[in-house]
């Protein structure tokens, strides 16, 4: 509470300047005409608008100081201009030039409000256009198109991202920056964030400790909310999709509005989906899963500042592939009945900046609680926990030159779970854990051409725990814990512009993540497997070293990264070759000094003699050892993608339509880990077409899909339905439906 007066007395003590700035003009293409419906958006202030039917756009009621804009119009290259504002009247006037690839934009997961190739650590984006990106019931799937990006599952319902071999509490995931605490240790347990009023997805790839702090060991997955809607507006829309493997329906809709000062906005959410058919057409008994959300968010926006408020509920009930579940299950169904588990989230959090005279600050802080129930047979109650999480921060932008850039900050967060209402299974104690932690960053750019990044932070956590059961009892009894961890985590790289069109990067961060409460403290069922922790695990560390190449021109662009992760302490869960009582496997947590190496290298290629067509490709590898030698679990099987695409601007009645041919291929993956089975490679076909039509002025935009479309009969190396003899999911068609509307009103000026 100190240093939390301290920083208020800080922010009284500037006098805010009471000057006006303005920054209006006109966008137009290189033939000097007028382009309308250009987006214009300030993302450090997260306020934007749009350019009238004569290019002209205005934006009023910014600070002084540094800002980045941002000139976003589809078949038009993204242009971004860094503008000095010190109570001025600023005329920008900005020519597009026509592009079929998308060059770089600006990410907020780097710590700095930057452009992609402006940030030493490699951040990928990915957009989640309604049109172009893949259709599934599975959300974690489409996370996937990142090359070095794979997924855990059990299922379309229940899955966790991977990232160049990491994942669960190696791979910290964000809700619009803000830490997402939902029991994510396990590989059952979901991803709990759905696609829509997302605008993109921002991945790092490898340690973002420095940033972060514990659990972004292995990289940072970002889910960048959407962008108000333009000033003096009130926008909406209105989305449907139907998949026929799961019988599945998905509602969505959405609606907000902004004036100059005032931006707000609602969305409501439903999915519900059967058990899925495997490959071949045999339905996956007990994998059926249902979900509702609700998101709402308010906003102020002037020259003093930005303050956001964002309120997201979401409910999931997941069936569990388990033995018994399995053996119950004799008709498909999308109703949850016996054998699944329970979530219930719920996050509020509150995002504001300060503008100072020279100095900013960012001062955010989020409460969120999830509640997990696991039920077994009908109405009949297994586990039920509470985890309560309270996160905090606050960033401090030194007054920096125009080729530098400082950064102090605080992070912590409180944490408590809970088991309720005295159910029959105790998986994890009773626990309060605390961290705080300090970090700063600097940046400097020489020569115009190399830009040089670089950071250190101190980390304190502890973690304490209630004893449960009884001490005689030696199987199911745990002593109450107390343990406190402390560590330093820091990173240096640069990115060298060697000319317009190439880039390269090096980075070297060093990395931690503490032992969590599953980790340290299961002794119990969960799902297929008996868990026993470990108290006395230590700290993992990595050292990654990171490289990348990227180059660019109007219709070409090529992208290969390397990198070598030493991981020392490396946690994971392994068999121990011995049964329960009951006849349960029992499985342990343990460690063992690693590496990781592997990389990814990607092209899109658009012909000049051919304007509709694009061309992508997309590799990557990554393997895993011990010291020892054995490999590591969970590790991907080497994967190369292939998309072939046509575009049109009109093909009969369709505006901006288009039709793609997706290959995914995964090798075989013989790496196994010690009591870890061998898996064959496969390919799968995709087919997807679609545009947007206008009927009596309204907009729809249309979609239809074919995934797996031989339907082929595999199982992933990553996948836990192999516990169960299930293959994944078969051929899925799906159909997507998205209505937009708006109004334009002079009221809201």
């Amino acid at each position: 509470m100190k240093n939390i007066f301290l920083i208020f007395i800080l922010i009284f003590s500037y006098q805010i300047t009471k000057s006006q700035n303005k920054i209006s003009g006109k966008v137009t293409d290189k033939d000097n005409l007028p382009i309308s419906g250009v987006n214009v958006f300030v993302p450090e202030m997260n306020k934007g608008t749009v350019t009238n039917e004569n290019g002209f756009y205005e934006l009023s009621n910014l600070p002084n100081g540094r800002i980045k804009i941002q000139f976003l119009y589809l078949g038009f290259n993204n242009h971004i201009e860094t503008v000095n504002l010190q109570g001025d009247n600023i005329e920008l006037n900005i020519t597009l030039n026509h592009t079929a690839i998308e060059m770089e934009a600006i990410v907020v997961s780097g710590g700095y409000n930057s452009t992609q190739h402006e940030n030493a650590v490699k951040i990928d984006i990915l957009k989640l256009d309604p049109l172009t990106i893949k259709k599934s019931p599975n959300f974690t799937e489409v996370l996937s198109k990142v090359p070095g990006v794979n997924m855990i599952s059990k299922g379309p319902g229940v899955s966790k991202p991977v990232i160049r071999g990491l994942s669960m509490n190696d791979i910290l995931v964000l809700n619009n920056g803000v830490r997402f605490e939902n029991y994510q240790y396990s590989s059952h347990h979901p991803l709990g964030i759905d696609e829509f009023g997302i605008d993109d997805v921002e991945i790092i790839k490898g340690p973002a400790s420095l940033l972060y702090g514990s659990d972004a060991i292995g990289g940072v997955i970002n889910f960048i909310k959407e962008k108000p809607a333009p000033i003096g507006s009130i926008t909406g829309d209105y989305n449907l999709q139907l998949f026929s493997n799961t019988l599945g329906m998905t509602n969505n809709l959405g609606i907000k509005g902004a004036s100059k000062k005032f931006f707000g906005g609602a969305r409501f959410g439903q999915k519900t989906n059967s058990d899925f058919l495997q490959g071949g057409g045999t339905f996956a008994p007990n994998t059926r899963f249902n979900e509702y959300s609700f998101k709402a968010n308010a906003g102020f926006t002037d020259k003093i500042g930005t303050f956001k408020l964002f309120y997201d509920l979401n409910n999931q009930k997941l069936g569990l592939a388990e033995d018994e579940a399995i053996e119950n299950t004799t008709e498909r169904s999308r109703k949850n009945e016996i054998f699944y588990q329970q979530f219930n989230t719920n996050l509020l959090s509150s995002q504001n900046k300060l503008y100072l005279g020279k100095f900013k600050l960012d001062i955010d802080a989020a409460l969120q609680n999830t509640d997990l129930i696991h039920f077994g047979e009908v109405g009949v109650y297994e586990l039920q926990m509470k985890l309560t999480t309270l996160t905090y921060e606050a960033n401090l932008h030194l007054p920096s030159k125009e080729h530098s850039e400082y950064i102090i900050g605080f992070q912590g967060f409180n944490q408590d779970n809970k088991n309720i209402n005295d159910r029959e299974v105790i998986l994890l104690p009773d626990a309060a854990i605390n961290n705080y932690s300090a970090f700063t960053l600097l940046q400097f750019t020489f020569f115009e051409k190399l830009k040089l990044q670089t950071g250190v932070r101190y980390d304190k956590k502890n973690i304490s725990t209630r004893a449960v059961g009884n001490p005689g009892d030696e199987m199911s009894y745990r002593a109450p814990l107390d343990k406190s961890f402390g560590s330093f985590s820091g990173s240096i790289g640069a990115t060298y512009n060697f000319s317009e069109k190439l880039l390269f990067r090096a980075n070297y961060a060093a990395g931690y993540r503490t032992p969590n409460l599953a980790e340290l403290t299961s002794n119990g069922e969960h799902e297929l497997r008996y868990e026993i922790g470990d108290p006395n695990l230590v700290p993992e560390n990595s050292y990654e070293t990171d490289l990348s190449v990227h180059y660019h021109q109007d219709n070409f662009t090529s992208d290969v990264a390397g990198f070598y992760n030493v991981v020392t302490h490396f946690i994971y869960i392994t068999p121990t070759g011995e049964i329960t009582s009951s006849g349960i496997d029992i499985f342990r947590y343990k460690q063992a000094n690693s590496t990781l190496a592997g990389g990814e290298a990607g092209v899109h290629f658009h012909p000049k003699t051919l304007k509709w067509l694009h061309f992508e490709s997309t590799f990557s590898s990554v393997t895993g050892k011990q010291k020892n030698g054995d490999y590591l679990p969970f590790i991907p099987a080497n994967k190369l993608n292939f998309e072939l695409r046509g575009e049109k601007e009109k093909l009969l009645f369709f505006e901006d339509a288009f039709i793609a041919v997706n290959t995914g291929t995964s090798f075989n993956q013989n790496n196994a880990a010690p009591d870890e089975t061998t898996t064959k490679g496969y390919t799968l076909v995709d087919f997807s077409v679609g545009g947007s039509i206008k009927i009596n002025n309204q907009l729809v935009l249309l979609s239809l899909s074919a995934n797996n479309i031989f339907d082929k009969k595999y199982i992933d190396h990553l996948s836990t339905l192999k516990e169960v003899n299930l293959f994944d999911p078969g051929r899925n068609i799906a159909f997507s439906l998205k209505i937009p509307f708006g109004v334009k009103t002079n009221q809201l000026n």
